[in-house]
């Protein structure tokens, strides 16, 4: 099957720039080197947008989980684990695949021409390390903090790259606020070298921070079985050919599972056209050519010799 050639900039990139857009509408903190602390800024969005950005309208949904969890004493921080539960259910990691500043930037970085690293048993293993960066420095830090009444939203402080370069370098690039800098010290530099790494990074494997450091991501991944838009299989039309885990270039077992960011990018890839991206019952997303009456093989062996860490071990077990 001859697979469509994809474009450089496809309506799931112009979305997230749109998305990125709306959540940095306050262009003016540019020109004034402030942070905006309208009312608008009590509201989250579903993707990681950093709080601090000059231009940043709304509250980042990770910043507001630690800063309610330290600061929360007795008190279960009720809105923001409620609209945590309501991106969660509506949308999954389709917030991810769509609607994240920072999965757009990458996905962008990706696009430069280098060497890319596959995904293998490797890629899989560090996928879990998010879920670990989601406990130890979302929640237990922040709750051990708190009880000592000191606030301390540990993974914005010690790691979000989206901190680094919207909040950081988004204030110290005004002019205005040049005495800032004789205020940064070693924390800023350990960030800012994490954010190098990550944009390099990003460039050789595909979103380096979504599949292995990303909290948020780790959040909503445990709403994708049960998320009300979410890539769909029709079982009855599925060949199990394996060619939409191989050519997924997130760390799947299978479509929709934890690690999938609902993209898409499979359904037009699957030769037997079996998936489809769905809201409930209805069809948002699914291949532009009907499903063929006789499918062919070649693109099966073509999909699981492009997984190389999946392949290999089939074929010594062959």
């Amino acid at each position: 099957m001859k697979q469509k050639k994809e474009r450089f900039f496809s309506k799931r990139h112009l979305i997230q720039l749109y998305a990125a857009l709306l959540y940095n509408a306050h262009t003016k903190g540019f020109l004034e080197g402030e942070i905006y602390t309208g009312i608008t800024k009590s509201v989250c969005v579903p993707g990681l947008n950093c709080y601090s950005c000059p231009a940043a309208s709304f509250a980042c949904p990770l910043g507001a989980l630690q800063n309610a969890l330290a600061s929360s004493g007795n008190r279960a921080p009720y809105y923001v684990i409620g609209i945590l539960l309501l991106y969660g259910l509506m949308l999954g990691r389709t917030i991810c695949g769509w609607l994240c500043p920072v999965g757009f930037v990458q996905d962008l970085l990706y696009k430069i021409p280098s060497l890319k690293i596959r995904k293998s048993r490797a890629t899989r293993l560090l996928s879990r390390l998010k879920y670990v960066i989601l406990i130890v420095f979302v929640i237990l830090i922040p709750l051990y903090y708190g009880v000592r009444r000191i606030p301390l939203p540990a993974f914005c402080k010690y790691i979000c790259p989206a901190g680094t370069l919207e909040g950081a370098v988004g204030l110290l690039a005004n002019p205005v606020n040049e005495g800032l800098f004789g205020l940064l010290g070693s924390i800023f530099t350990r960030k800012a070298l994490i954010l190098v790494l990550l944009v390099t990074g990003a460039v050789f494997v595909y979103r380096i921070f979504c599949r292995f450091l990303c909290p948020l991501g780790a959040i909503y991944s445990l709403f994708n079985r049960f998320c009300l838009v979410g890539i769909q299989v029709k079982m009855d039309r599925c060949i199990r050919c394996g060619a939409c885990t191989s050519l997924c270039k997130m760390d799947v077992y299978r479509v929709g599972d934890t690690e999938c960011i609902q993209c898409g990018e499979c359904i037009d890839r699957c030769p037997a056209r079996a998936i489809t991206l769905n809201a409930g019952r209805i069809v948002l997303k699914e291949a532009e050519l009907p499903a063929p009456s006789i499918v062919s093989t070649a693109p099966v062996e073509e999909a699981m010799a492009a997984d190389r860490g999946i392949s290999g071990a089939k074929q010594a077990e062959a």
